[in-house]
């Protein structure tokens, strides 16, 4: 997992660089969308005045209120988009990885959680071999597991990582699968990198 932190580091660090312009964009457009509204409000707070001092005002704190809003909702909506764009590029990176570290990752993790032995592997196809089954077999049965990983024949458009499959059931370790869990318990700390 060393890898991916360090992967995960720099992409946080470049995606550091990105949040900035975006969030000083939206700082921009923030101004902009307040200085329109304050003058729409100073406007129609002189005509009003004539007729009821007090309605004005209400009305002129309305309209900031307003804007507020809509700048606040702005700020946020360009919070996401930088979100997607790390994880996005979090999971495209870890799609380039070497099939070699993609096969050490899977040794690795597979050797790691409380599989049996007995379940059916599904790997991509470019880097599915019986050979690499057989190694992850042997080293299984090192640890005391009885039973053999099988290679799945099923083919389908993994990107990294694998899916263990056992009597229907299945558990998704692709990258995309691990990047989305990772958003969810990871999206409140980057943000706070990010925009702090």
């Amino acid at each position: 997992m060393s890898n991916i932190e360090s992967l995960t580091s720099k992409i946080l660090e470049d995606s550091d660089i990105k949040a900035k312009a975006l969030i000083e964009e939206a700082k921009q457009e923030e101004k902009s969308i307040l200085d329109k509204k304050k003058r729409e409000a100073e406007i129609e707070s002189k005509i009003i005045i004539d007729k009821a001092e007090a309605e004005a005002k209400i009305r002129a704190e309305r309209v900031i209120s307003n804007a507020e809003i809509q700048v606040r909702n702005m700020k946020l909506e360009a919070k996401q988009i930088v979100l997607d764009r790390v994880f996005t590029e979090a999971l495209e990176r870890l799609s380039l990885i070497s099939k070699d570290d993609t096969l050490e990752f899977i040794k690795k993790s597979l050797l790691s959680s409380e599989i049996l032995g007995n379940e059916e592997l599904i790997l991509d196809e470019n880097i599915a071999s019986d050979d690499f089954v057989a190694k992850i077999n042997s080293y299984l049965k090192e640890l005391g597991r009885k039973g053999e990983l099988k290679l799945s024949t099923e083919k389908r458009d993994i990107k990294g990582g694998y899916i263990l499959a056992k009597n229907g059931i299945e558990i998704n370790y692709t990258f995309e699968a691990l990047v989305k869990l990772m958003r969810d318990e990871l999206e409140a700390e980057v943000a706070g990198i990010l925009f702090s």
